[in-house]
C-alpha cells in the first residue's frame, strides 16, 4: 500500500466531501422549519465525516489518536445516514435519492472499518 501524500489524495476522503456537497445541495430544497433542525444536522454531521478524516490523516503517527478519528468518522456518516431516514420518513425527498446517499454513506463505513483494522499500516 503506497501512502498518500496528502488527506485530499484519499479516495474516502474524496467520497465524503463529495456526498458532503451533494448533501449540502439537497437540503437547500428543504422546509424553512427545517432550518435548525434537520438542515443544519445534516449538513454538520455530512462535514463532520471528511474533516475527522483530515484530522484521522495527521494523527496516524500515533494509531490509537488514529483510530479514534476515524471512529468519530464512522459515528458521523452514521449519524448522517440517520438525518436522511427523516429526510425521507417526513417526505422531504423520494426514497431513491434516499437510498443511493445511504449507499454511498455505507461505501465510506466500509473503507473507515478497513483502515482502522489496519491502523498500524498507515503508521509514516
Amino acid at each position: 500500500m503506497s501512502i498518500a501524500k496528502s488527506y485530499k489524495e484519499l479516495t474516502v476522503y474524496q467520497k465524503s466531501f463529495d456526498v458532503a456537497m451533494k448533501i449540502f445541495n439537497l437540503s437547500k430544497g428543504f422546509p424553512q422549519d427545517e432550518m435548525y433542525s434537520l438542515t443544519s444536522q445534516i449538513r454538520k454531521s455530512s462535514r463532520s465525516v471528511s474533516a475527522n478524516i483530515a484530522e484521522a490523516y495527521r494523527r496516524r503517527i500515533y494509531p490509537k489518536s488514529f483510530i479514534s478519528k476515524l471512529n468519530e468518522s464512522e459515528a458521523e456518516a452514521t449519524e448522517t445516514q440517520n438525518w436522511l431516514d427523516y429526510s425521507f420518513n417526513c417526505g422531504y425527498k423520494g426514497e431513491e435519492i434516499k437510498d443511493n446517499l445511504y449507499q454511498i454513506y455505507d461505501e465510506i463505513l466500509g473503507m473507515l472499518v478497513n483502515m482502522r483494522l489496519s491502523a498500524d499500516k498507515w503508521k509514516p
